[in-house]
């Protein structure tokens, strides 16, 4: 049944049920004694429907706030199990209960469980709910959903095992970790990225490298991070846009005549590749690889990046000479390590399927791409390669994109870009084009600002697929 303008309408009784406000037979004495108001006016019946969004309601004069689902960000203290129930330890949710009756006026949600899990002796940021749905979603090993962690040291990490974490490290598995992201605060504490959810990941990695994890906190997960305020034991409900965030922000190809694809970090893994390339060139002159380099050359053509390396290092080489070392440094790598990002291939065919025009913009080579695209086999989907090089400009200059959107012959309206760099996002959207914003390693810093920036938001790019209701291709 639904009210003025379509909206959803709700038996009263049920209402309150729901907001937590008691049982059903409880809320209906309430409603029967008069101790219910509705828009300001009171309201005796229990089979009164209500507007489940827009409708005022409140019981003994305290607004009743309606969720058909609770989200609550808690931080999980030292001390206390991830667990729903334990015959043993004090779980999450009886931490969580006992807060909520000193703190709340309605009674402690249903269902509520963990999503996820924090070792014991390990504290941060926990998302309690009660909606499964969600929970599946970001627990789903597919997701690559990210978690940082805010990691004390037993010594200080170097850069060869800093370098190691970044590009994965076997820690007794079947197979290494994915590419992490580490960031060395002042105080020789790291914050460690990881999309991953192994058994003990973090302590396991650390331990790969020869260190130890002295103290672990979890400071974010996907889109959800830890309040700075928020201090052990205390929980907040999230905003209804904090909820929205978490779920996929997948794009549709509908009205969609081109996709264009930027390279290194959105096509093929290898981002962790060029870092160990910059270590590699630098160390022939015996300069050692600065933390902030791969932010200071994020966009930069091929050109202009060996332009940048020549006046900062005080190479004396010749511009070209830069190139063809890093060419020729890359293209073994190329060949035998660097994969293609998950589900790219079979995103392809589906575009091709449909007629979808696609293209390459990329600040690598024309030689280097090239590579990639003979290695991989991609020579049958894509009809236009351009390097920034080619343009003179790097990204965020849009002038890439709108070259190769000229070369397909496609209005920049309707085309569709996937960039992992906020760089090229901006660029994407200077040119007037929707852009999908990916996931990889290297820019996880950056995450927040490429949401932001960005249209759409994947993890990989079967949730593409799976939108379309695909799966292995197949249209």
């Amino acid at each position: 049944m639904f009210g003025k303008e379509g909206e959803k309408m709700i038996r009263l009784d049920k209402y309150l049920c729901d907001a937590g406000i008691g049982t059903r037979s409880t809320v209906k004495g309430l409603i029967k004694k008069g101790q219910v108001r509705v828009n300001g006016e009171i309201c005796k019946s229990p089979e009164q429907k209500i507007e489940e969004v827009t409708a005022e309601v409140d019981c003994n004069g305290q607004k009743v706030v309606y969720e058909t689902n609770t989200y609550l960000m808690f931080y999980k203290p030292q001390g206390i199990v991830s667990a729903t129930e334990d015959k043993k330890e004090e779980t999450v949710l009886d931490f969580l209960k006992k807060a909520w009756e000193e703190k709340e006026d309605m009674p402690f949600p249903k269902g509520l469980f963990p999503a996820g899990r924090l070792d014991k002796d390990t504290e941060g940021l926990l998302l309690v709910t009660n909606d499964g749905a969600l929970s599946h979603e970001l627990l789903s090993p597919r997701k690559h959903v990210v978690k940082t962690y805010e990691v004390t040291l037993k010594k200080p990490l170097h850069a060869d095992e800093i370098l190691t974490l970044e590009c994965g490290v076997d820690i007794g598995d079947e197979k290494p970790t994915m590419p992490a992201r580490v960031n060395v605060l002042q105080d020789g504490r790291i914050h460690l990225a990881i999309m991953e959810g192994r058994y003990h990941q973090v302590k396991r990695m650390l331990a790969a490298v020869g260190n130890r994890v002295m103290h672990l906190k979890r400071l974010r997960m996907g889109t959800l991070y830890l309040d700075e305020d928020m201090q052990p034991g205390q929980y907040r409900r999230l905003s209804e846009q904090e909820v929205l965030s978490l779920r996929d922000k997948v794009p549709s190809l509908e009205s969609i005549e081109a996709v264009i694809f930027d390279v290194d970090g959105t096509v093929v893994d290898s981002m962790w590749m060029w870092k160990r390339i910059d270590r590699e060139y630098l160390t022939r002159f015996s300069i050692p690889l600065p933390d902030t380099l791969q932010a200071e050359i994020e966009g930069g053509s091929f050109y202009e990046t060996a332009v940048y390396f020549r006046e900062r290092f005080g190479i004396a080489d010749p511009v070209e000479k830069i190139m063809a070392d890093w060419n020729e440094m890359a293209w073994e790598k190329y060949e035998k390590e660097v994969p293609l990002k998950a589900g790219v291939r079979d995103f392809m065919q589906l575009c091709k399927n449909r007629g979808i025009k696609m293209g390459i913009a990329t600040s690598n080579s024309r030689e280097l791409m090239e590579t990639i695209e003979r290695v991989h086999g991609l020579t049958e989907y894509i009809s236009c390669i351009r390097t920034g090089s080619e343009v003179q400009k790097g990204k965020p200059a849009p002038d890439i994109y709108l070259a190769v959107a000229a070369s397909l012959q496609v209005d920049p309206a309707k085309c569709l870009v996937f960039e992992d760099l906020t760089a090229g996002i901006m660029a994407g959207k200077s040119a007037g084009m929707k852009v999908c914003a990916v996931q990889d390693a290297y820019s996880l810093d950056s995450d927040r600002e490429k949401r932001k920036l960005a249209d759409y938001y994947i993890e990989e790019f079967g949730q593409i697929l799976e939108r379309e209701g695909l799966r292995q291709g197949q249209d």
